[in-house]
């Protein structure tokens, strides 16, 4: 890739604390915290919904929190204990303090991180046209 538009963080965490996940309150003091940590700017206040009761295999809170350089959300599963965390930032950030700040708040006893560049351009793409013709969700 020769162009970087931003950064994305994925964060998938297993066997944490239930009480933690299934609490709104703690669920918004960990975001405010995590935007504070990675020195982002918050754009208005967190929206936190618990969503999926019809299915419990799915229900959770799902939090979405603007900032300046894009967008911070997760889902948290109430019956599993998993959460899974997204930070997208055209704003380099530093991963380990988003683990950190997440472990403080969840306690997960496992999990992975995936750590990417995002980015595009027509510079790293010979052939656009033939690409989006490939690629039919692009027109």
């Amino acid at each position: 890739m020769t162009y970087t538009w931003g950064w994305h963080l994925s964060l998938d965490m297993g066997g944490c604390d239930k009480e933690k996940i299934t609490s709104k309150d703690n669920i918004i003091a960990f975001v405010k915290e995590l935007v504070e940590k990675i020195g982002m700017k918050a754009y208005g206040e967190p929206a936190c919904v618990h969503f999926a009761e019809h299915d419990a295999s799915k229900a959770g809170f799902t939090l979405t929190q603007l900032i300046e350089t894009s967008n911070i959300c997760a889902h948290f599963v109430d019956a599993t204990g998993e959460v899974y965390l997204d930070v997208f930032s055209c704003k380099p950030f530093n991963e380990e303090i988003v683990v950190e700040v997440a472990g403080n708040y969840f306690n997960p006893t496992f999990g992975e991180v995936y750590m990417r560049e995002r980015g595009v351009s027509a510079a790293d793409y010979e052939e656009v046209d033939t690409y989006k013709k490939e690629n039919t969700c692009l027109h």
